[in-house]
């Protein structure tokens, strides 16, 4: 249909800076060999990678991602908090429908596991749209990560929910995790509804 909106594969662009370089990747072994004499950069070091200074850390043996993205949660102050769960068929989510009060400040949270390497550079990008046309564009910067055995998150600062009667309505977000090796950890699509006042 010519109203639908562009696929996350023709949408995004990594949000990257022309003019900025990000740093060559590098593993935990090289991390930990470089500049060993130098006792505030060891420490340094040492808080940096965490449980990863001890050996590889892999949460999932049989997933061999970095980044395995688990879950989108909507943040509001006093309303319980509701969630995507991101480890399943995700073309399945655009099916599901937050709904929003207009006008209200919310955060969103992104839950995740890095395991296996150190991630530089994570960041959430996030494109929203109303009857086909793009209406809101975000890229956060979450920053770099070493490996854990605990889920790790992210939450976006907050945003204020559109009102009035024109901001009323069904839109679709199309959202990317990403870095700055431009490695796409994972993008999906979802969508909310704007009403006067919460469904119950």
């Amino acid at each position: 249909m010519s109203g639908d909106a562009p696929t996350p594969e023709e949408e995004f662009d990594h949000e990257t800076d022309g003019s900025y370089k990000p740093p060559p990747e590098k593993s935990i072994e090289e991390i930990l060999a470089a500049d060993q004499e130098d006792e505030s950069l060891r420490k340094y070091k040492q808080a940096l990678l965490g449980q990863a200074e001890a050996g590889q850390v892999i949460v999932e043996p049989d997933d061999p991602r970095k980044v395995i993205v688990k879950k989108l949660v909507l943040v509001v102050a006093d309303r319980p908090e509701v969630s995507l769960d991101l480890t399943g068929d995700i073309s399945k989510l655009k099916k599901e429908t937050f709904v929003i009060k207009e006008g209200i400040s919310y955060k969103i949270r992104i839950e995740f596991i890095v395991q296996r390497e150190i991630v530089h550079g994570l960041k959430y990008v996030q494109k929203t749209y109303k009857l086909g046309l793009p209406v809101d564009k975000m890229t956060h910067m979450v920053g770099s990560y070493a490996p854990k055995s605990e889920i790790q998150s992210y939450t976006t600062p907050a945003e204020d929910a559109p009102s009035g009667m024109m901001a009323r309505g069904s839109y679709t977000v199309q959202s990317l995790f990403t870095d700055d090796d431009k490695h796409e950890h994972l993008k999906w699509e979802w969508s909310f509804e704007i009403k006067k006042d919460w469904k119950d």
